[in-house]
């Protein structure tokens, strides 16, 4: 098959293009950074070059985006331009070429202040039902792109799949005040407890999706590594986290005192990725549990990343570092 992967130099880019490749299929990948895994070095936000890309494709997966680090650096303009209007360049073209399924590589950013509730309540549960409060450019780019998508499903059949990815970044947390009190490993093997994803299951998720868009017409699913937490944990995961994570993954603990890790103390939110699961057949394999069992036999000082993590490295994203891929 032959696929159109935008923001092929970035991140998330390059790593579908890698996989692609690897299982036979014929990416082309466009990004406005020249890079190995980029055929067309152009923006989105150019509607010929899409077009010229487009040509032969069968599936594409639009991963191209200003992101939330890019707020500090990148105007508002910029990000419609980017995330708008190019998202709406590339179905455009997809429409034209008659692709058979369309992929859109959103963010659960888009929940924005749904995210975080006031002190006192309990976490958010965060599943497809709860609605989008955007409390910046981005957010209200990404959700005006993925509603874009839908449009485009509804009225005009082009069978298309949202995916609003949990955090997957290498790059440390942009938070300096928790990067003082944790480790980076502990940092991120807390957060696969509730809100985030190993890039080989990210991936995964997409495949599934360019492969089932034509039967679902029009999707959009959560996608985070599955939780151990509960819907009936959101009031004790406010108060003492560490208590539920004690009482829901009892085999972490042995591995966190021989680490020297501790869990957060609080947390404000959980993913669910039920229905991603269903609707695409995706079975994340680097969620809580499993990564925990892999810890357990790798020294304390072992890089823990998936091998796809560590083929792909950073790239650069937060601490001022996000002009280096200012379209990826």
């Amino acid at each position: 098959m032959r696929v159109l992967v935008t923001g092929s130099s970035g991140h998330l880019g390059e790593a579908l293009v890698r996989v692609l490749a690897a299982a036979g299929h014929e990416p082309v990948g466009l990004d406005v950074l020249a890079s190995p895994f980029t055929a067309v070095t152009a923006s989105v936000g150019d509607a010929g070059a899409v077009r010229e890309a487009m040509r032969g494709v069968h599936g594409v997966l639009h991963a191209a985006t200003l992101h939330k680090p890019h707020v500090a650096t990148h105007s508002r303009s910029q990000f419609v331009a980017t995330n708008v209007q190019g998202t709406l360049n590339v179905l455009e073209a997809a429409l034209e070429e008659g692709v058979a399924s369309f992929v859109m590589t959103s963010s659960t950013s888009v929940f924005g202040a749904a995210l975080s509730p006031p002190a006192g309540a309990p976490a958010a549960w965060v599943d497809e039902t709860l609605q989008p409060v955007p409390k910046n450019i981005y957010g209200v780019t990404k959700l005006a792109a993925e509603q874009l998508c839908e449009l485009f499903a509804r009225t005009a059949g082009l069978p298309v799949v949202v995916l609003r990815t949990a955090r997957f970044f290498p790059e440390p947390d942009d938070d300096p005040a928790l990067r003082g009190a944790y480790g980076d490993a502990n940092i991120k093997v807390n957060e696969l407890l509730n809100r985030r994803a190993d890039i080989e299951d990210i991936v995964e998720a997409h495949l599934l999706a360019l492969e089932r868009a034509p039967r679902i017409g029009f999707g959009r699913y959560i996608v985070s590594a599955t939780t151990p937490l509960r819907r009936e944990d959101v009031a004790a995961l406010r108060v003492d986290a560490a208590a539920v994570v004690r009482r829901r993954a009892p085999q972490a603990l042995a591995e966190y005192a021989r680490r020297g890790w501790a869990p957060f103390p609080t947390l404000d939110r959980v993913y669910d990725n039920t229905l991603a699961r269903q609707a695409l057949g995706w079975q994340p394999r680097h969620d809580f549990h499993g990564v925990l069992a892999r810890l357990a036999q790798l020294p304390v000082d072992a890089d823990i990343r998936s091998p796809l993590a560590r083929i792909i490295g950073s790239k650069g994203y937060h601490d001022g570092l996000a002009t280096r891929y200012p379209f990826v």
